[in-house]
């Protein structure tokens, strides 16, 4: 009867700690920033020396018209996603997935903050920010599927009240609690001490607007992860004990 109890409470641990690990994985939430930059990050300089004026002027103008406005940015594993809206609706809450307006622009971010296309290749900047990148994103890919594994595990576990199972699926409970705890570790490293945010940020529209003030803090994404970890741990602790009693029991 205590062995049944204690499974159904690692059971729905786990199974929150599971969905907290794939909302953050599925979500582009990680990242959060905003920047009182607005202009188009395509405009550039011309080299001519003929229209070198008319253009600096109309450039002025654009970035002038753009002062009233905000440029939100947000990202996870699948994308890197901006939009604007006016510096009036400036707050965390335009982040929320349903005040976002429709014309926002996304690219792929697995990689990031490896340089796109429109950035000189390689940057110096991102270099070392690309590392700890690419090492993040192995290890998201591989706590997602470790959680999903061992609470498939359990599923087959339950049924046959395998101890096998059990000490299995409990530890690939534990193995994904602690990459995410490494991968969490990683992310706060990166943001923090690796990449210069607003180079990042603003990338090469920095060019255009080089007094632009960049606010960077951590997401929705972000905070489910670092939520999930202690209770997959506790839950896959509970279920390699269980197994561990079964075992002996028999």
């Amino acid at each position: 009867m205590k062995v049944g109890i204690a499974a159904l409470v690692a059971g729905v641990v786990g199974s929150i700690s599971v969905l907290c690990f794939l909302t953050a994985f599925g979500t582009d939430y990680w990242l959060l920033a905003s920047e009182n930059c607005a202009a188009d990050e395509h405009m550039q300089p011309e080299t001519s020396t003929s229209g070198l004026v008319n253009n600096t002027e109309n450039q002025t103008v654009k970035v002038a018209n753009n002062l009233s406005e905000i440029r939100f940015h947000h990202e996870g594993f699948f994308w890197r996603c901006w939009f604007t809206e006016d510096v009036s609706h400036d707050s965390i809450w335009n982040f929320l997935f349903t005040n976002q307006p429709p014309s926002k622009y996304c690219v792929h971010g697995y990689l990031f903050p490896l340089p796109i296309s429109f950035g000189p290749v390689p940057h110096p900047s991102y270099d070392a920010a690309a590392v700890f990148r690419g090492f993040w994103t192995a290890f998201i890919v591989l706590a997602v599927t470790a959680s999903l594994v061992g609470g498939f595990l359990l599923v087959c576990a339950v049924p046959f009240v395998s101890a096998k199972l059990y000490k299995l699926g409990g530890g690939f409970l534990i193995t994904a609690g602690g990459l995410f705890t490494v991968l969490i570790a990683l992310f706060v490293l990166w943001k923090e001490l690796v990449a210069d945010m607003t180079k990042y940020i603003l990338l090469e529209r920095s060019l255009i607007c080089p007094d632009s003030e960049v606010y960077v803090q951590y997401g929705w994404s972000f905070m489910f992860a670092a939520a999930g970890i202690p209770l997959v741990l506790l839950s896959g602790l509970l279920f390699y004990f269980i197994g561990r009693h079964i075992q002996r029991n028999k």
